[in-house]
């Protein structure tokens, strides 16, 4: 599988393509480094995107998950940089519980690309089952610009 590398802020990072589209992002430099289009363009629009000239991304995405994964990615992919939903927000949009939509943002195989990092519980952050965590998350909001309440909790429930 064709797969790029980027230097960030939150750490190496590399995207995997698969026919053209992006199937994956994970933590680590990848050991193959292929130059195909769409992944120059994901590293790009990652570039761009850490660099604070662009808040969102306009790739061709194909990740692997069950259609209600899916659904709740899509709902991601819609909630503009430096704002938030909370799961149960989510969760009323699919009739379905805040723990399903909790599950759905853990298998996120395309993390940052699909923003599962705008995701926040009602009462504290939730979780980030990225790199790095809570930490992690909270870089990528602050770099985003959304308003951290300081005394916000970083974890609870998904109520």
């Amino acid at each position: 599988m064709p797969q790029l590398s980027v230097h960030s802020p939150i750490g190496d990072l590399t995207v995997s393509a698969e026919d053209e589209h992006i199937v994956a992002l994970d933590w680590g430099w990848g050991r193959d480094q292929d130059e195909t289009p769409v992944l120059m363009e994901a590293r790009r629009q990652l570039e761009d995107y850490f660099d604070g000239k662009r808040g969102g991304f306009d790739l061709p995405l194909n990740p692997d998950g069950t259609a209600f994964h899916r659904a709740v990615w899509k709902i991601m992919c819609e909630i503009p940089a430096g704002q938030v939903l909370t799961y149960g927000e989510i969760s009323k949009r699919l009739k379905a519980s805040a723990r399903a939509v909790g599950t759905a943002c853990g298998r996120n195989p395309i993390p940052v690309i699909i923003p599962c990092h705008r995701v926040i519980g009602t009462a504290g952050l939730g979780g980030y089952s990225g790199d790095g965590g809570v930490d992690t998350k909270l870089i990528l909001l602050r770099l985003e610009g959304y308003p951290l309440d300081p005394a916000l909790p970083l974890f609870e429930s998904l109520e």
